[in-house]
């Protein structure tokens, strides 16, 4: 998000210690970041967070993907819950497709990296599970 007539990226994305910015919008001429279509891929775009919609069509070496607490491991299964998204768009789908979208969301981040793919959740649960998978 651009805060300011600084015209600069905010740390919206906070995780304990640790925040970035999302990606520029489109056309929001940021000083030193490029628009969000070039984030991935332009000089001060790499310490910006891509969505899905500016990651998709991309592959990488590595791809970094965090998993926020719209998508949880619940016990034996993966838990969609609406109430944490951020993702208007996909908010406004219906109780049957909503899941869908978000499962269809992390698969397409989890699959951009060519190498392979850093995983982290902020949900506790989830970050247990994803252990236990590596380990």
């Amino acid at each position: 998000m651009v805060r300011g007539d600084d015209r600069r990226l905010v740390h919206d994305v906070r995780i304990e210690g640790w925040s970035r910015p999302w990606n520029a919008f489109p056309g929001s001429r940021v000083p030193g970041a490029p628009d969000s279509y070039y984030w991935a891929f332009e000089e001060g775009g790499m310490d910006q967070i891509g969505c899905i919609y500016t990651a998709q069509g991309f592959e990488y070496d590595w791809a970094g993907v965090i998993f926020g607490d719209d998508f949880v491991r619940r016990g034996d299964r993966w838990v969609a819950r609406r109430e944490h998204s951020y993702d208007a768009e996909v908010k406004k789908a219906d109780d049957a497709r909503f899941p869908e979208l978000i499962r269809n969301t992390y698969k397409v981040l989890l699959t951009r990296g060519m190498r392979g793919a850093c995983v982290y959740s902020t949900d506790e649960e989830t970050r247990s599970f994803l252990e236990q998978m590596t380990a």
